[in-house]
């Protein structure tokens, strides 16, 4: 995607990605870097990461975190020292019906989304310049629960309204969330020859008339990251998905 609208807010800053080994992370990364900022890549899966940092244009530091941790987490901390703005898509599904669910995964689950962010702030708050920002990854189900989707749609609600509660007690550091939709980031390759059929319902459905793409939810990070009067907000990033 372009850089341009962007490049003035992100050339030279130091942008921290929880979550850069996966499809939206990787892709986060990539266009932040293309922009001119120093990527610290952080996330569970140390190979993952460095393969994230082969593919960027500018420096990058890898940094594996594990959010269930704190320990983790402080690490991380201590090894980024001073930065501009933190990104984490981090998500751990935990779905199935609620009488089969198993509480090590909806821990898990809830790490990602909920206490993961909560140590990230904890930990990494006093340690944002002027102007910089957390930006958080929901997610639709908590605005459109389904069936076997109850920790989905619990963990990533509970999210949107921590960082309303975030945005107040860390202010003047923003927090925000992106909620994405329906979206071709691999997360539906396991419908094989059916993913084509089912992006082309989302897409009749939706009032954009479209499915999501990865750089959707690349832009509304980036507007949320460098947006100075963007706070307490979540983003939805979903087509209109959540409304039908």
């Amino acid at each position: 995607m372009t850089t341009g609208i962007f490049q003035d807010a992100l050339d030279g800053r130091r942008i921290v990605v929880v979550g850069a080994g996966s499809h939206t992370g990787r892709r986060l990364a990539e266009t932040a870097s293309a922009a001119g900022a120093e990527v610290i890549l952080a996330g569970p899966d140390a190979a993952k990461l460095a393969a994230t940092a082969e593919r960027l244009a500018g420096p990058a530091v890898v940094q594996p975190v594990d959010l269930a941790d704190e320990d983790s987490v402080a690490a991380l901390g201590s090894a980024v020292g001073r930065f501009d703005h933190l990104v984490s898509t981090a998500a751990m599904p935990a779905n199935g019906p609620v009488a089969a669910l198993d509480l090590a995964a909806v821990q898990r689950a809830f790490a990602a989304k909920v206490f993961g962010p909560l140590l990230l702030a904890k930990h990494l708050a006093g340690q944002v310049s002027e102007g910089g920002s957390f930006t958080f990854f929901s997610g639709i189900a908590a605005w459109r629960p389904a069936p076997q989707r109850v920790v989905m749609a619990t963990a990533n609600g509970a999210l949107a309204f921590l960082v309303r509660a975030l945005a107040v007690e860390l202010a003047p550091v923003r927090v925000n969330a992106v909620s994405p939709g329906i979206v071709d980031t691999g997360a539906w390759d396991g419908l094989g020859t059916g993913k084509d059929e089912f992006l082309a319902g989302v897409a009749a459905r939706n009032p954009a008339r479209r499915a999501g793409s990865p750089d959707d939810l690349v832009r509304a990070a980036l507007y949320a990251m460098t947006s100075p009067f963007v706070t307490g907000t979540v983003l939805h990033t979903d087509g209109g998905g959540r409304l039908v």
